[in-house]
């Protein structure tokens, strides 16, 4: 196992004690060695700052506190190896600062790549600002993500998730949605059932929106997410901050804590925690940028870099095939500097785990080691925490531990249920006489090639990439490209969603897919906003319809730990009838569950289907109830039926049972 360093916490806490004692106004290089932590960190009376520049010719800390004299000598940083360092008295929480660099290429202003918190400036390029990272009263104590077998995840955009006003109308067009707004939305994730969020990239990132995908400042969040000190809305959001911690018996958040944008987004996943909801950060390690004239990024930081080549610190020259550069992976400097942030985001935002964006860019340029060094060192911090993979080569090898030769992650995103599901979905949709093939739905069910446990695929049929506009269609419009509110479109996309949370593995729910969205999705087209209205306000029967569907399936799961676990058997595809069957079950344990999906256009009255045991099954669940919530005819099995049959389909038993058109039921020996 390899464990990189996990570098200093609050206030530099490995710093000598001599930082403790006042200085005059000059930096001390003495106070500052290479245990001292990278970026700004306070100590009592001052701030350290060190930054890597190992081609610099000279550094300096700029600011309001001097000005912002580009080369003040009183604030110029002393070079040790590669890396420039001081301790300047006097800074403060708050205090907004710049690198000043003079290099062989150029001179100019850098951000700190480790800066905390980035914010605008009229008229000018973007400040960092030293902040004291122990600001925010934590309430969490305790808490921590489920096992990994029972996460239920849920992936949404901070920029356009959810907004409203005081009087409680929709207020997104026109603006950014940030981290205060999504703490409206809690209850209603608890209620949902989901017990894991995973917001797209919350990083600052160079464009105006963003998917989160070209981040420029990793370790600072986006500051459109944020409010800044004096925002009107501040005080509102205060108060049901206030109420939603008394809610749980805690004590409230004092005055001023959220005049502090970094602070907004620690008491989101707070309040997540104190209700029941880990919080999963997606983190993009395997390019960033792209910078074009940004001059002040991390791009050619120690500015050796002219009009004429390319001698980027963190980069290298080969772009990643989405508009920026792949990190250079093989520097220890920017392994460590990636390393330092999934541990920084650990420790001072409480993340409960990672999803990695495409591993499988990092492997194929060099970051083999860098992912064993990454995942070992995050298994060390947080044993508990899950580190999913966006990686699309040997899943198998993705997820096989470091000591036997993999890469170390526990999960995976997995392409296989979902196409399997979408591309049945679609073959449905051609009508009564279409050909729908299931035969890959069934083998996307089973545990996939060189996999020690079923629960490390992450199975959806919905994400940021798959329905983002000018991709895929959304389920609904899938299922019937001419009508998303049909019958078809309802009946057969509850047929999807019911696959992917009763299959083996992690679901993973898209915003909106939970109410029946039907629109694309985009992080800058008001017009594609999910339609809050429709279930909040109940102005979309649909809508109120399939996220009660949605929330009762999730609840179904948590009663019934087959759904869990890691026992599955296919044992009927029926191709020609639009009919798959599956059993699960807990290893060692049983707690036996039947669950039955079809995309036929007509109900089964008598179709006999084998069983895994005699006597009484309970049908716990039936996805027709929900059509017209409660649907005054709703095809299906009573209580239950009685498997006393002789064997069939592999199994030892059999029953007549009712399979509603479009629909599934699912069977188990107990209501969980």
């Amino acid at each position: 196992m390899a464990v990189w360093m996990v570098r200093a916490g609050k206030y530099g806490e490995q710093q000598h004690a001599a930082l403790e004692k006042s200085q005059p106004m000059s930096t001390a290089q003495e106070h500052v060695d290479d245990r001292t932590p990278l970026g700004a960190n306070l100590t009592a009376g001052g701030a350290t700052f060190r930054v890597f520049g190992p081609a610099a010719v000279e550094v300096f800390v700029s600011g309001d506190f001097i000005d912002w004299k580009p080369q003040d000598p009183a604030a110029q940083l002393v070079k040790q190896g590669d890396y420039w360092g001081g301790l300047i008295p006097g800074i403060k929480d708050g205090t907004p600062y710049k690198f000043f660099v003079i290099g062989v290429g150029s001179t100019g202003f850098k951000r700190d790549p480790y800066a905390r918190e980035i914010v605008p400036v009229s008229g000018s390029p973007n400040n960092c600002v030293v902040r004291d990272p122990n600001t925010f009263p934590w309430h969490d104590q305790g808490s921590g993500p489920p096992a990994f077998n029972d996460l239920v995840m849920y992936q949404f955009h901070i920029g356009t998730y959810y907004g409203h006003d005081a009087a409680g109308n929709d207020d997104r067009r026109g603006r950014d949605c940030t981290f205060l707004d999504v703490i409206d939305r809690i209850e209603y994730l608890v209620d949902l059932g989901v017990n894991a969020i995973e917001p797209l990239p919350i990083n600052e990132f160079e464009t105006e929106t963003s998917m989160g995908y070209n981040g420029s400042d990793l370790f600072a969040p986006e500051f459109r997410y944020t409010m800044l000190p004096g925002d009107p809305r501040i005080p509102r959001f205060h108060a049901t901050i206030n109420r939603l911690l008394a809610n749980r018996g805690k004590p409230p958040l004092p005055d001023g804590v959220l005049d502090r944008p970094v602070n907004q987004l620690k008491a989101l996943v707070d309040l997540c925690h104190v209700y029941g909801i880990a919080v999963l950060f997606d983190v993009v390690y395997n390019h960033a940028g792209g910078f074009g004239g940004d001059d002040e990024s991390i791009f050619f930081w120690d500015r050796r870099q002219n009009a004429n080549n390319n001698n980027s610190l963190y980069f290298t020259d080969q772009p990643d095939g989405s508009g920026g550069l792949v990190f250079a992976y093989w520097s220890q400097d920017v392994r460590q500097f990636l390393i330092d942030n999934a541990a920084f985001l650990t420790r001072e935002y409480h993340v409960d785990g990672f999803r990695f964006d495409q591993v499988t860019i990092i492997d194929d340029h060099g970051g083999r080691q860098f992912c064993k060094d990454l995942t070992d060192t995050l298994h060390f911090l947080a044993p508990s925490h899950p580190l999913i993979a966006e990686y699309w080569a040997d899943q198998g090898f993705a997820v096989r531990d470091t000591g036997s030769g993999g890469l170390g992650f526990d999960a995976v995103w997995s392409a296989g249920l979902r196409d399997s599901i979408r591309a049945a979905l679609g073959q449905a949709a051609g009508g009564a006489q279409a050909q729908v093939a299931l035969d890959s739905v069934r083998d996307s069910l089973n545990r996939p090639p060189g996999f020690p446990a079923l629960w490390k695929s992450v199975q959806a049929v919905e994400n940021h990439d798959v329905v983002y506009v000018g991709r895929a269609p959304r389920i609904s419009r899938l299922a019937d490209g001419s009508n998303p509110r049909s019958w078809y479109a309802r009946s057969r996309s509850r047929v999807a969603t019911g696959l992917v949370l009763t299959a083996p593995g992690i679901p993973l729910l898209f915003m909106g897919q939970e109410f029946l969205e039907d629109k694309p999705w985009s992080d800058n087209d008001s017009n594609l906003l999910i339609f809050w209205d429709g279930v909040d306000k109940g102005t979309d029967k649909a809508m109120v319809n399939h996220l009660r569907f949605t929330r009762e399936l999730i609840a179904l799961r948590r009663h019934q730990p087959a759904l869990r676990g890691e026992g599955i058997n296919v044992f009927h595809v029926h191709n020609a009838n639009r009919v798959i069957a599956f059993q699960r079950w807990v290893e060692g344990v049983g707690r036996d569950v039947v669950v039955v999906a079809s995309l036929n256009e007509s109900t089964f009255w008598g179709y006999q289907l084998g069983f895994p045991g005699p006597g009484r099954w309970l049908e716990v669940f039936n996805s027709d109830v929900y059509d017209n919530w409660v649907n005054p005819i709703a095809a299906g099995n009573g209580t239950g039926i009685d498997a006393n049959g002789g064997p069939m389909h592999g199994l030892p038993n059999s029953a007549s049972i009712v399979i509603p058109a479009n629909g599934f039921v699912v069977f188990a020996r107990d209501n969980g």
